[in-house]
């Protein structure tokens, strides 16, 4: 339970009390150890760790980046998204939250069981609408009558966007997500019982102009199979531990092996002012920081790797190998 915070008349009167001898110090230290009963409201049951919360969150917060890229492209104008919250509630109470005209999408989430709902704010949806049309992306409220047209649009519209939730739960989980229903009042709607409790996801949206949110309702009958999934244990495990395979292994080892590296050694470097730069003749000479005596370095990607001394092999210019260049080594002055 949170501490309560008490106002600075509340602690005036708190001391003003004590220093009277109304209540005994020693008496209210006794209560602070008491064991306190915390009431638990077994109609709203909590099925989902902080832990588990915050993956579905994480998860989320990549789907809204996906959703952004995704409506950017489809409505040709700025479009922002983002995790606003992400809560469990019992279903009954995420209908009563919604408004009573809305658009509702509702996804199967195979091989997953149950379904899970996009409630659509009536003024991003008809943002969204008027820029598909055509018009500047304003919100005009008429959910209740929307004709067969608009709501094909509608429904075409996020039925195109469901690659994203599948790349967004690639990490826990392989779905393949279909669009079932589209609907616009809640009411109709009873995909679990009224106390089963459900994560709410809010996502901020911004459509131009227009503001408002899309909400993201799963049932926990969703989440059920792949509840050990969203844990820290899982995200923490690297990909090598969880699914790479011997043969991937032996793969990845040849396609490095063969893949060609460039190397080059240097003779020397200078520097000179753009002025003598455009006055070379033939037959100037150039005095680089590379000593004579001293081995050259051979690189990769401008990061030195060995000392090298010049020669020749077979008629062609070569170098051989002296030894490796530490880390840290200083350079050769």
């Amino acid at each position: 339970m949170a501490d309560e915070v008490l106002s600075q008349n509340e602690i005036d009167a708190l001391l003003s009390a004590l220093s009277s001898g109304e209540m005994d110090a020693n008496q209210l230290k006794q209560e602070e150890n008491d064991r306190k009963v915390r009431v638990y409201d077994f109609k709203r049951a909590l099925r989902f760790s902080k832990d588990q919360i915050r993956s579905i969150s994480r998860i989320n917060e990549n789907y809204a980046r996906l959703l952004t890229t995704y409506f950017s492209a489809q409505l040709r104008t700025y479009v922002h998204i983002s995790v606003a919250s992400v809560d469990q509630i019992p279903y009954e109470e995420f209908i009563r939250s919604i408004p009573a005209m809305t658009v509702l999408n509702i996804f199967s989430m195979a091989p997953l069981d149950g379904r899970i709902i996009f409630e659509i704010n009536p003024n991003i949806a008809y943002a969204m609408l008027d820029r598909i049309l055509g018009g500047k992306g304003s919100s005009l409220n008429k959910i209740d009558n929307l004709t067969e047209i608009e709501s094909t649009i509608m429904t075409n519209l996020f039925e195109r966007s469901l690659d994203n939730l599948r790349e967004a739960w690639a990490s826990v989980a392989n779905i393949d997500p279909a669009l079932e229903e589209f609907e616009v009042n809640p009411q109709f709607l009873q995909l679990v019982s009224p106390n089963e409790t459900v994560v709410v996801v809010s996502l901020n949206t911004t459509i131009g102009e227009s503001t408002g949110m899309i909400n993201i309702c799963i049932p926990h009958v969703v989440l059920e199979p792949i509840m050990p999934r969203l844990s820290v244990h899982y995200w923490m495990q690297t990909e090598t531990q969880k699914d790479r395979k011997p043969e991937e292994y032996e793969s990845l080892t040849e396609n490095i092996q063969s893949t060609f590296l460039d190397l080059k050694v240097l003779l020397g470097q200078t520097k000179i002012t753009i002025n003598d730069f455009l006055q070379i003749q033939k037959g100037d000479v150039l005095h680089l920081d590379q000593k004579i005596n001293e081995p050259m370095a051979l690189q990769a990607d401008d990061e030195r790797l060995y000392t090298v001394q010049p020669g020749h092999n077979k008629n062609k210019v070569a170098v051989q190998i002296l030894e490796e260049i530490k880390k840290g080594a200083p350079d050769h002055e």
